[in-house]
């Protein structure tokens, strides 16, 4: 293949921006808000998850704990109604009185067992909704740190687009003046081996960094100038300079 030596010699340039284009797109890809927002979102739903429990713990212990004040209620309304009886002194019969008296007492013992339950189960709800409580600060604490990281991260993206979209700028001028046909062994190349074209300097090529044997050397050596050469080592475009060492 030939080309002007200014046309290989653009080669450099776009192999520099490129490295440039790659640079960014990797610092793109490898952000630390990246995976601080997926660590931060996946323990978001987690906590989610949490306090839909523990907010159904705290509604089911509220529930039982209705329940259980009901039933203090109704075994307090009979004894308060049949103590009323007693006190009335509706009831005559020695053998009634006495039923009505162990009613009462044995309505008494029964009122202070529930009660007993009612505060068992207020103390099971207090601690079930300071749980919902502590997972609840949790959530909102997590979601507003994850709502900050995602705003650097967009800072961050928004200034890499911005390096990236100047840097493809000034490539479209370069590929501009460079032909068709190595442009095109420009790009293949770089697709197999991440950069597409490399100085010749020193005798060494600056792409696989391996000096040049001296047959080698010598070949290129007498190459004509418009002549695209190749380094044997890594077949990367070998672009000539006055720093070869030709």
């Amino acid at each position: 293949m030939k080309a002007a030596p200014e046309a290989q010699k653009r080669l450099l340039e776009l192999a520099e921006l490129d490295a440039v284009l790659d640079r960014l797109a990797h610092r793109r890809r490898t952000l630390p808000e990246l995976a601080e927002i997926d660590e931060r979102a996946a323990k978001l739903a987690r906590l989610a998850t949490e306090v839909i429990g523990a907010e159904t713990r705290a509604g089911d212990l509220a529930r039982e704990q209705t329940k259980a004040e009901s039933d203090v209620d109704a075994v307090r309304v009979r004894s308060e109604r049949d103590q009323k009886r007693l006190d009335s002194g509706q009831v005559s019969s020695p053998k009634d009185l006495s039923n009505l008296q162990s009613e009462i007492a044995s309505l008494h013992r029964r009122q202070g067992d529930l009660e007993d339950v009612v505060l068992e189960i207020m103390e099971r709800r207090e601690a079930a909704e300071a749980n919902v409580a502590r997972l609840s600060a949790e959530r909102t604490e997590i979601g507003a740190g994850l709502t900050t990281l995602e705003e650097k991260r967009d800072i961050a993206l928004a200034e890499l687009d911005k390096e990236s979209g100047e840097a493809k700028g000034r490539r479209g001028g370069i590929t501009a003046d460079i032909p068709a046909d190595l442009l095109a062994l420009y790009e293949k190349l770089r697709g197999q081996y991440g950069v597409g074209a490399a100085m010749l300097h020193g005798g060494r090529c600056q792409g696989c960094k391996v000096s040049l044997s001296i047959a080698d050397l010598n070949r290129i050596r007498a190459a004509a100038h418009d002549e695209v050469v190749r380094c044997e080592e890594c077949r990367r475009i070998l672009v000539r300079t006055p720093e070869s060492g030709l």
